[in-house]
């Protein structure tokens, strides 16, 4: 999945592929010291004693390949039956930790996976067990007193400046944040495993990595899939102008939703009266907002952030719309903790904020400029009234002080099975059909809008396929139905 805090507005929340030598491929691996994760692993689940742990060292710098190096932690459960490879998997983000992947995986229903092959999981640089930097997060609020355009830069500013800090502490690990650093340390991983090929099994941002390490290592993949795909090109300007007008759509879809259950929630019959009941209650709440007993507050920018949700919170979501037109007043959400990487004795978070935002601004062009981003923004909103707002992307790389060399992909031999959802708003399926264009592989078509949801559906039957025997599928699976009003 894409690592990602809740859609929320800018004001409250503001914040070509380098040519390098590449390092000759070991003609036989050294071995891994695999022991069991719960035995080293601080924060690791002690029930979990199928999933082993080990590090493979990486040079910092791929130009520099005698220099400095750095750790990256992998995990591996051994294949249960006939052996005949690997797998490795990344869940996305940028900067999300892959380490328990492959349990996940093995409880899910691609667990027929497990019959042939290890599964691989990893820690990218900078994330988690990997080698990473400890970045805390600035809180200081701006002045409420301010105009919210002014709220926002004062936001933008006081991240920048965090940000700042934290790459002084090491340049040179910030600079090697980047989408082919990582599929070159994929390939050591590669390598360590004594491995020749490799299956790859990435969602979201990690389609973007299986894309370039099939760019670069071709000749090393054997079987690769990627679900919930990623645009061939980074920018996230066109990445939040894409996902808000996706999320727009979604709103229209969960108003006539409403609609359809009007006796439960009492917001209309139709479609337009559903659309004109929450936009009022937002603009309501916008000019008169109320506190709950736990002190959280609840305004404009809290409807605004629960109308364009994935289908699966839709009941939930309309009930909690109800309980606040009639007064009441929902629990705020709770803030993630930072995180930072420094071998097995890192506290796990599950991901680095910093080390995505490092690796997306190192590869996207987007604005540097506050009062650029806030013009986008501005338009965005005059396009998408109620997404308009949510884009999180583009204010991430303000102030961030290098340029961005953007990933370049490009196609290949290997067998590669691509997975798009339909109606998904986080990576929208157009992507999808650019990234077959771009690279291409057989594009098989999900009915939902859930990110990342093969591995949870029946159809993750295509996949075990697919890595057993090769066959690819340009079916459409039927995801799991809309729900229905809780009772």
């Amino acid at each position: 999945m894409i690592f990602m805090p809740k859609f929320r507005s800018l004001a409250s929340v503001f914040m070509a592929v380098a040519v390098v030598p590449l390092v000759p491929t070991v003609a036989a691996a050294e071995g891994l010291d695999w022991q069991p994760c719960a035995s080293i692993a601080k924060g690791w689940d002690a029930d979990d004693q199928r999933t082993e742990c080990a590090m493979v060292t990486v040079p910092l710098d791929y130009a520099d390949p005698g220099g400095r190096t750095i750790d990256i932690a992998v995990s591996r459960i051994p294949a249960i039956g006939t052996r005949t490879g690997a797998i490795v998997f990344n869940p996305g983000g940028p900067g999300q930790s892959g380490m328990t992947t492959p349990r996940t995986t093995a409880d899910s229903k691609a667990a027929g996976l497990l019959e042939h092959y290890d599964l691989i999981g990893f820690d990218p640089r900078g994330v988690d067990y990997s080698a990473g930097l400890d970045c805390p997060e600035d809180g200081t609020q701006p002045d409420p007193g301010l105009s919210e355009k002014e709220q926002a830069r004062f936001v933008a500013e006081r991240d920048a400046a965090a940000k700042r800090q934290c790459i002084a502490k090491d340049p040179a690990l910030v600079r090697s944040l980047t989408t082919p650093n990582i599929a070159r340390d994929l390939d050591r991983i590669r390598q360590a495993l004594g491995e020749d090929k490799i299956g790859y099994y990435g969602i979201s941002w990690g389609t973007a990595l299986g894309a370039q390490y099939r760019t670069l290592f071709d000749d090393h993949v054997d079987k690769m899939l990627l679900d919930s795909v990623m645009s061939p090109k980074l920018d996230l300007t066109a990445m939040d102008d894409d996902e808000t007008t996706a999320g727009e759509k979604t709103f229209h879809e969960f108003s006539a939703w409403i609609a359809d259950y009007d006796a439960v929630y009492h917001f209309g019959a139709d479609e337009p009266t559903v659309v004109k009941a929450l936009l009022d209650l937002r603009a309501e709440l916008a000019a008169h907002p109320r506190k709950g007993p736990d002190g959280s507050v609840v305004n404009g920018e809290t409807v605004n952030a629960m109308l364009a949700d994935p289908r699966k919170q839709w009941p939930d979501l309309a009930s909690r719309l109800a309980t606040i037109r009639d007064g009441g007043t929902p629990a705020a959400p709770r803030a993630a903790a930072p995180a930072s990487g420094f071998g097995w004795d890192t506290e796990r978070t599950g991901g680095s904020t910093f080390q995505q935002n490092a690796l997306l601004c190192n590869e996207s062009p987007s604005p540097r400029d506050f009062d650029t981003v806030w013009q986008h923004r501005l338009e965005r909103i005059q396009r998408n009234p109620v997404a308009g707002s949510q884009g999180i992307w583009e204010q991430r790389c303000i102030g961030w002080p290098s340029a961005a060399q953007q990933w370049q992909f490009g196609p290949g031999k290997s067998q590669l099975q691509l997975v798009g959802h339909t109606f998904e708003p986080v990576t929208p399926i157009g992507w999808a059909y650019a990234m077959q264009r771009q690279i291409g592989g057989a594009l098989m078509t999900v009915e939902d809008d859930a990110h990342g949801s093969l591995a949870s559906l029946p159809c993750a039957a295509a996949a075990v396929t697919f890595f057993d025997t090769g066959r690819t599928t340009t079916e459409s699976c039927p995801g799991p139905p809309i729900p229905t009003p809780k009772s």
